[in-house]
């Protein structure tokens, strides 16, 4: 399935977090916290700005990207869970030095 989303929303794909701490001891999926790191998968064409012109978005495909822990809206696509956000919902991009 492909979606595409519309204005200033981008899909965006959970990074799994870690099992094990760095002492070794394994989490358990009920003390896990959802992941707030990302990869985008797909951006709108822009957002509508007041006097009607479009701007376009910052984020491109591929972006690894923080947001916050109750943003969006989780989606199943293809049997992976992803999330639809607004731009604003994101909180910043990582760059790799």
């Amino acid at each position: 399935m492909k979606i595409r989303p519309l204005h200033d929303r981008v899909i965006v794909h959970r990074i799994e977090s870690e099992t094990k701490t760095k002492g070794g001891l394994y989490i358990p999926d009920t003390a896990k916290e959802k992941p707030i790191e990302g990869t985008v998968l797909a951006v709108g064409n822009g957002k509508i700005l007041e006097d009607g012109s479009v701007r376009a978005l910052e984020l491109k495909e591929g972006d690894h990207v923080l947001f916050g822990k109750y943003s969006g809206t989780e989606v199943k696509l293809d049997g992976e869970e992803h999330l639809i956000l607004r731009e604003d919902d994101i909180l910043g991009v990582i760059e790799k030095k």
